[in-house]
């Protein structure tokens, strides 16, 4: 069975009572605890910071225009419609986290990693705004963070990522990005999340 996402779980606590919508997300919080989130190795740890490598990820993405809120809102409705089969033919498949989101200089791109079971040949065909794309093998530099991951606090953190890297002598490449690992109704204090950005590859001293 397909796990229930954001979108759908958007749909049942809407307008229902305080105690009802904080019982649900009690519930979303439990079940999103085993949702398949991307494999990769951890080089290194220091507090909040890590290393960390990626092999190649097969995500559904989709590029949006606007604030950021309303390019992921309208990305996120655009990628849960690909996944729960509402407006394509096929099964559901089951939505992963986090939401990674990439801001570029007018628009946003919007991803989430497809299902490591399912390979690009047998993922349904995704409709307009979507497309499947494999992002290559990367070395990422992340910090992780909880509650609720508003532009302030997000520059907050990558003015730390960035200031880690330089103290640590790590090169940068290409922009910011942004990790979402929780449904929009879990609560504040629940909320996992990432500011990460590529690096150049770390080549290991010969002589060690």
């Amino acid at each position: 069975m397909a796990r229930i996402g954001w979108a759908k779980i958007l749909a049942g606590v809407a307008g229902v009572g305080a105690a009802v919508a904080a019982a649900g997300a009690t519930w979303v919080y439990l079940r999103e605890k085993g949702i398949e989130t991307p494999e990769h190795d951890i080089i290194e740890t220091d507090g909040a910071f890590e290393l960390r490598h990626y092999p190649a990820l097969l995500v559904a993405q989709t590029v949006q225009p606007g604030s950021r809120d309303r390019a992921l809102g309208n990305g996120l409705g655009l990628l849960a419609d690909y996944f729960f089969a509402e407006s394509r033919d096929g099964d559901e498949i089951a939505m992963t986290a986090p939401m990674f989101a990439l801001a570029g200089t007018q628009y946003w791109t919007v991803r989430i990693a497809t299902p490591r079971a399912i390979e690009r040949a047998a993922l349904p065909q995704p409709g307009p705004g979507v497309t499947i794309t494999e992002l290559p093998a990367r070395t990422m530099a992340v910090v992780r963070f909880g509650g609720r991951a508003d532009g302030q606090m997000l520059a907050v953190k990558e003015a730390e990522l960035r200031s880690w890297l330089e103290s640590r002598g790590l090169v940068a490449l290409g922009g910011i990005e942004h990790a979402f690992y929780d449904s929009p109704v879990m609560p504040g204090p629940l909320r996992n999340n990432e500011v990460m950005i590529q690096i150049k590859d770390i080549v290991a001293d010969p002589m060690e």
